[in-house]
């Protein structure tokens, strides 16, 4: 019987080579045995590519069929592209998930805002607390991100010591939440690591990012010189920013009203945690229209331009309780996320024709990221002096950046993969190197109103061809004898009115149908197939000729 080595192996689901849907799991046992510790399951946004899809997730199947090997779950922080998919995609694995209190709670809350969601069993571990989870010893190391309670991790194991260092910046003076201690990753140095699985997101930006603290002084120097409303849009899990405008708008004499289920949602559990406290409590969004206009700060969802938040709705002017006026001030103390530009472009543009004044990170220092430059990223390396370096969390560019810094760095072995890449990072037997020995299944699940649709579903894709073409939908009543046995009837939608030559495209789709009819041999008119095939071919040849494309079309043949 042939005995395997133990094995260390990694491989990301979701999250390498692109923006957000981050899943990553950890193998350890022999190739026949492995037992698997997944971290996060996060979801991305869909873009102009996935009309009529709301979020996208990662595809599962292969932990699915792993089900029974799966020792835990853990999840670093909880942003939705770490913790998105989790009302989804866990009762598919079904394992215990293991998290820090403020995520647990985030995420609790969410599922309670989901009629129907799954009851989650969370092993709730403190800030720097450790679990052993089957063969991994997981240690949450605490850092500054975005949102409270963000940590990377310390896996150790009898084949060497991984750190995943999750989403994480150095601040250390982040208003609110943990900081990276120098510290403590340099006792991990020491201990020696293995590999360094690290953030790649801000890679191609030099220098050091700024402090929280900066970002909060100059929202009380803009807030205070206000002259009217003041609107702030942010991201709804940013505690730190929501406390820095609180203080700013109390500074200045003005009320903090709250606009957003998102928004209130983060605020509740935040104070429950006490993240808040010596804040006020915010005015509920009704009474936003008695407070006269130089003595109010909205604190607003919607800064990625998503359709359905209330800023968008603010600027379309169809929000129940919430206007602006000419003079009033939105800020968007936020990043736009790739592929949200024209999303927030529209916005910001509605905004301005209203006289409405709009301030970016263009024209002062409203936000920093929670992620680390290159600056920070040197000084990580210089405190882990790994062996093995694996750029994660980032697209191409970002993860090709992250490479030669670490190379420049003296990282021996520096490892570029793509999602779905199995990677040997330690083998038991000798000799073995660190290197992709395997391939995974990978791919998308488009959330699509209460349904979940993959790849290969053909809605997205022919959701795609109506966007560019439209739709010709055509049914024709064929007597036995194979002859029409009354007028087609046609239905357009999304074709011009006119063809290119200024016949109306209507008349040329009859006159195609008519024609193939007309021509078509009896034998095939008898067979409501051929009929089909003959009709869809013709009118999409007839009107690419006089329009230029060729949309989608549907023929229904009845036999009479």
């Amino acid at each position: 019987m042939v005995r395997f080595p133990d094995e260390l192996v990694f491989a990301a689901l979701g999250g390498v080579g692109e923006i957000g849907m981050n899943l990553g799991i950890y193998g350890f046992g022999p190739v026949d045995r492995r037992q698997w510790l997944v971290v996060d399951l996060g979801i991305a946004f869909a873009g102009p590519d996935t009309p009529g899809v709301d979020l996208i997730m990662p595809d599962v199947r292969f932990l699915i069929e792993e089900r029974a090997n799966i020792v835990g779950l853990v999840l670093t922080h909880g942003h939705e592209d770490h913790v998105g998919a989790m009302l989804d995609l866990w009762p598919k694995l079904g394992c215990v998930v293991y998290t820090t209190p403020f995520t647990a709670a985030l995420t609790e809350a969410r599922r309670l805002n989901e009629p129907g969601a799954p009851k989650i069993p969370f092993h709730v571990v403190p800030s720097g607390g450790r679990v052993k989870i089957g063969p991994f010893d997981v240690e949450f190391l605490p850092v500054a991100h975005s949102i409270p309670d963000s940590h990377g991790l310390a896996l150790r194991t009898p084949l060497g010591l991984v750190v995943h260092t999750g989403d994480w910046k150095i601040d250390p003076t982040p208003v609110v939440g943990n900081v990276t201690d120098p510290e403590r990753f340099k006792a991990l140095g020491d201990e020696g690591v293995l590999a360094a699985i690290c953030d790649s997101t801000n890679a191609v930006r030099d220098g050091i990012s700024p402090s929280e603290t900066d970002v909060q002084k100059t929202l009380k120097e803009i807030i205070k010189g206000a002259k009217h409303r003041v609107a702030v849009t942010t991201f709804a899990s940013n505690v730190a920013r929501i406390r820095s405008v609180a203080e700013a708008a109390i500074e200045a004499g003005r009320e903090v009203v709250l606009v957003g289920r998102a928004m209130e949602r983060v605020v509740m559990v935040a104070r429950e945690q006490g993240l808040l406290d010596g804040l006020p409590p915010f005015r509920p969004v009704d009474a936003y229209g008695y407070l006269p206009r130089d003595k109010v700060v909205a604190i607003l969802t919607g800064s990625q331009g998503e359709p359905r938040a209330a800023l968008a709705r603010i600027a379309d002017d169809d929000h129940p309780e919430i206007a602006l006026s000419a003079g009033d001030m939105v800020i968007f103390s936020s990043r736009t996320i790739p592929g949200n530009e024209r999303g927030v472009n529209r916005i910001i543009n509605a905004l301005v024709l209203d006289g409405i004044d709009v301030l970016t990170d263009r024209h002062a220092l409203v936000h920093v990221s929670g992620h680390p430059r290159r600056g920070e990223l040197e000084m990580m390396y210089s405190w882990l002096r790994p062996k093995i370096s694996v750029p994660v969390h980032g697209e191409p560019m970002h993860l090709a950046e992250h490479a030669d810094l670490a190379r420049r760095m003296g990282v021996s072995e520096v490892i570029r993969m793509v999602d779905g890449d199995l990677l040997r990072l330690a083998s038991a037997a000798p000799d073995k190197p660190a290197e992709v020995v395997d391939e995974l299944p990978v791919g998308k699940l488009y959330k699509d109103g209460h349904v979940l649709v993959g790849d290969a579903d053909r809605a997205i894709a022919e959701r795609r061809r109506l966007s560019f073409a439209g739709l010709i939908s055509i049914a024709v009543a064929m007597s036995g004898k194979g002859e029409l046995a009354g007028d087609p009837m046609i239905d357009i939608s999304g074709l011009p009115e006119l063809g290119s030559n200024g016949t109306p495209l209507a008349d040329v789709i009859e006159e195609a149908v008519l024609d193939c009819l007309d021509n078509l041999p009896k034998q095939r008119r008898r067979d409501p197939d051929a009929v089909a095939e003959s009709l869809t071919r013709a009118v999409r040849s007839a009107v690419n000729a006089a329009w230029g494309k060729k949309p989608l079309c549907h023929v229904l043949v009845i036999g009479v």
